[in-house]
């Protein structure tokens, strides 16, 4: 920098030329050099104070953006930086019922593990953890827990209570994990439609859920998928309905001192199950360990709805006599020979006494043998078997459930002039509760035949027909007939114009035969029977009532009180108005003031 000299010799000699006084040229560079000091002072004060200023917006303008970012992103499970291995995924989609109320869901829960190299007492936390957990092996625990392991699994899954409790050994050795599992909150509502899930895949901090069986096993990919958004999986099943038909059934069943029971309701036009029980049942949120030293018809597990296959007995009799008024060899008024007869050996008799003759309406009022075997014997084999595989009879339901698959009806390889017979009158055929219900369906909503589905989906499978709508009209006005004056008569539920069919058929006994006290009582019911939206199947295994002077163990007296009862109460929930009868005109009486 060039420095301007404060008394410049050219204007002193200038300034003494002209008789001034050479000090005020110095006093005036001094200002102007101070003055010019001031301004390059200020100046770099103000880049400094500017830079500073452009430091710190950016600085809160990068601060601000990275809030930004973390509060729209999605949360997600911190994971352990030593944790190398593959992620565990843990979201499963909940089960909602018809109208989006919860089956099944997943809870937050932790599980609980030990580092036994961390404990300070070792033996004191093994007594006090089996104090907690009672299932727990003491010895075990204090082997873990001083010998040379580094990681025990204690618990997988914990309550808040349990968890307080190991927090108050306050050992350091005794960790937490956060997982989640999956929860019923209705307990046994639906055990075998949902079935149930367990643990997969484990890890410290999360663990896989897995389907077992029932719908969690079917739709285990669809419910594990991340593609889904979380959607809910959404059933047929009315949960209201189901709570009221478990508790009528299981009362029934205790009642009439029956071994086990089942019921299925379903819309008679769609195919849509409302509801579904099998008993005994179980609560998915502790499913029962498998017992292979247990029947498995006698298991909790065991879906009689589904999995089981019965001759289910004079039920049957109303799909022959269909077939009959559908090829127009029979009406309701025709009259048929009940006299017994012999074929192949076998006697055809009823139960009672009934005359030489009926009409097929009394044949099915009656319940009689004779005359379903003499009504099959019109068309003959050739007909009938087809005619049961187009009601879905002969081949496995096709329900949304992995039990269901492989459940073949029993019926002859050789469908001889004897097996038609005996068909006729449901003995030699063995079919779940869900497939009668489906061929009930199919022969009473308009002669449609429906699918049976769990699923809740707008257009359920439907067709082909089976019979025409005159046929349907006239079975629907049989079955009113056995309930009005026949063998249901205890199944009529003021206000609704139940229809059914009762059916009781002697158990076979595994060494050859069939018992003679022991029998399959159903009630295959339609309601209302002038237009049917829902057709419910009861079944007790081996029920007896004890509350007359002699036991009895017919369907008119075991499963049809039991199937009465269940649509008493499940109809006013579904939606059906009672139909109020009108008084009797003779039994009023004019009252004047």
């Amino acid at each position: 920098m060039i420095r301007t000299p404060l008394r410049p010799l050219a204007r002193i000699l200038q300034a003494r030329a002209a008789g001034e006084n050479p000090d005020a040229i110095e006093r005036e560079n001094i200002r102007l050099r101070h003055e010019e000091m001031r301004d390059r002072s200020r100046d770099q004060a103000e880049g400094r104070l500017l830079m500073l200023g452009l430091f710190f917006f950016c600085a809160f303008s990068a601060v601000g953006a990275r809030m930004g970012l973390i509060a729209v992103a999605q949360p997600s499970e911190p994971q352990l930086a030593s944790n190398t291995g593959p992620t565990i995924p843990t979201d499963r989609a909940d089960i909602v019922d018809r109208d989006g109320r919860i089956l099944a869901t997943n809870l937050a829960t932790y599980s609980l593990y030990a580092q036994p190299q961390d404990m300070i007492d070792p033996i004191h936390v093994a007594k006090a953890l089996v104090k907690i957990f009672p299932d727990l092996d003491q010895a075990r625990l204090v082997k873990d827990f001083t010998g040379d392991r580094t990681f025990v699994w204690i618990k997988r899954t914990l309550s808040p209570e349990e968890m307080q409790e190991v927090h108050d050994i306050g050992d350091p050795g005794l960790l937490f994990g956060p997982r989640e599992m999956r929860l019923y909150p209705n307990g046994h509502l639906a055990a075998h439609i949902l079935g149930g899930a367990t643990f997969g895949r484990e890890g410290v901090d999360s663990a896989e859920i897995v389907g077992v069986a029932g719908i969690e096993k079917q739709y285990d990919g669809w419910l594990r998928d991340p593609a889904n958004a979380g959607r809910p999986l959404r059933l047929t099943i009315d949960l209201r309905a189901q709570a009221a038909m478990r508790e009528v059934l299981d009362a029934g069943m205790h009642l009439m001192n029956a071994k086990g029971a089942a019921a299925v309701l379903m819309e008679a036009k769609t195919g849509r199950i409302v509801a579904m029980t099998s008993l005994p049942d179980f609560d998915p949120n502790n499913r029962p360990v498998y017992n292979p030293k247990v029947k498995p018809g006698d298991s909790p597990l065991f879906n009689r709805a589904v999995q089981g296959l019965y001759e289910l007995g004079s039920v049957f009799k109303i799909f022959d006599v269909g077939e009959a008024l559908n090829l127009g060899l029979v009406t309701p008024k025709t009259m048929i020979d009940t006299k017994p007869f012999r074929i192949g050996g076998f006697l055809i008799h009823d139960f009672h006494n009934y005359g030489s003759k009926l009409s097929v309406a009394d044949v099915i009022r009656e319940s009689s043998n004779i005359g379903a075997a003499r009504i099959a014997m019109m068309f003959g084999g050739d007909k009938q078997k087809p005619f049961l595989q187009s009601l879905g009879l002969l081949d496995p339901a096709p329900v949304e459930l992995t039990a269901a698959a492989g459940v073949q009806p029993i019926y002859p390889k050789k469908w001889t002039d004897v097996s038609t017979t005996t068909i006729a009158y449901g003995h030699g055929i063995s079919v779940s509760p869900l497939m009668l219900a489906t061929g009930y369906a199919s022969l009473v909503n308009g002669g449609m035949r429906v699918y049976p589905t769990l699923i809740e989906t707008a257009h359920p499978r439907i067709g082909p027909r089976v019979v025409s709508e005159k046929t349907s009209a006239e079975l629907r006005s049989l079955l009113r007939y056995v309930v009005t004056s026949g063998t249901a008569e205890y199944g009529r539920v003021k206000g609704y114009d139940v229809g059914g069919k009762t059916g009781t058929a002697d158990k076979p006994d595994p060494q050859g035969g069939y018992y003679h006290d022991k029998v399959i009582s159903t009630f295959a019911s339609i309601f209302p029977a002038s237009d049917p939206k829902y057709v419910l199947v009861t079944m007790l295994d081996e029920p007896t009532d004890t509350s007359g002077p002699v036991p009895r163990r017919t369907a008119g007296y075991t499963a049809v009180p039991v199937g009465g009862e269940i649509i008493r109460r499940v109809a006013p929930l579904l939606g059906l108005r009672p139909t109020i009868e009108p008084a009797d005109q003779n039994a009023i009486t004019l009252a004047r003031n």
